[in-house]
């Protein structure tokens, strides 16, 4: 499958998810936004990995290639507040349909834009090549997926705790960590302007 075969497959699925979550209600609008996360952050993650970079060199598609990691970084940014919420109120709502449209508008743009001038600027093969190697990282990301999914025993409540107790003590290390550097920047500033004296 070549490389833009592959993404628009995902673009069509996400667009179908979309769907779903509007006519969605209550805890399985949030199950349908879970999907459209993990189906984003798979689809970003091959085409930063791979498709991207091999765009980044052409003088075609430089500069549309930086603009969709500008994108895909406004996108992130919106499934991470996104899936912080609990419930899918009024504030959510807004958000996820802002995330829709910022997904359309990178859709469009690539598929109009910056498909055909990489078609121009790589050629077949290459876009061939790639495609197997995107399908091969998604397969590759999805079986580490799946098998972390398998692995997690512990309960939520379980590891909620293990988890405060460890950023607690990461804090603790943290702040015996910035008191030593600033004591010992002291200390080297002190040095310094001693030598100066000198």
């Amino acid at each position: 499958m070549d490389a833009f075969s592959l993404l628009k497959a995902d673009h069509r699925k996400v667009a179908g998810l979309f769907e779903r979550l509007e006519s969605a209600r209550g805890q399985a609008k949030l199950r349908v936004f879970e999907q459209i996360k993990m189906e984003l952050d798979l689809h970003t993650h091959i085409e930063e990995k791979i498709f991207y970079p091999a765009l980044e060199k052409p003088s075609e598609t430089h500069d549309i290639t930086l603009e969709a990691y500008e994108e895909h970084a406004v996108v992130k940014n919106l499934l991470k507040e996104l899936s912080r919420a609990k419930t899918a109120n009024d504030e959510w709502e807004a958000q996820a349909k802002v995330l829709k449209e910022n997904v359309e508008h990178h859709v469009e743009e690539e598929e109009n834009e910056l498909f055909p001038k990489a078609e121009e600027a790589l050629g077949e093969e290459k876009i061939e090549a790639l495609g197997e190697r995107m399908a091969t990282e998604k397969e590759r990301k999805q079986s580490r997926g799946a098998t972390k999914g398998a692995g997690a025993t512990k309960s939520a409540a379980t590891s909620k705790s293990a988890s405060k107790t460890k950023s607690a003590s990461t804090a603790a290390k943290r702040a015996r960590v910035s008191k030593k550097a600033t004591g010992s920047k002291k200390r080297t500033g002190a040095r310094k302007s001693a030598a100066k004296k000198r």
